[in-house]
């Protein structure tokens, strides 16, 4: 799986929900909440090929991470979230 399509979600300091490629300057898309901000970035890494998508926090502490498929886990954990 490649490093260079994985993203991650985050809020930015005037509330904005973030969807940012993790090799990319500027963030993929801006969203009110943090739902719509984790559906951009799945639909977005499953378009690409996919990938591990991070979810940070309001707080900037890792919340979730998710592979989203095709993208292939060779170390797959036990999903406790879902």
């Amino acid at each position: 799986m490649s490093k260079d399509r994985d993203r991650t979600v985050y809020r930015r300091d005037d509330g904005q929900w973030v969807n940012k490629r993790n090799d990319a300057d500027k963030a993929s898309s801006l969203h009110d909440t943090q739902a719509e901000a984790n559906k951009a970035a799945a639909e977005m890494l499953h378009n690409q090929g996919g990938g591990e998508r991070t979810t940070m926090g309001r707080h900037g502490t890792i919340v979730s991470k998710d592979t989203i498929a095709p993208g292939n886990d060779p170390c797959p954990p036990k999903d406790k979230e879902h």
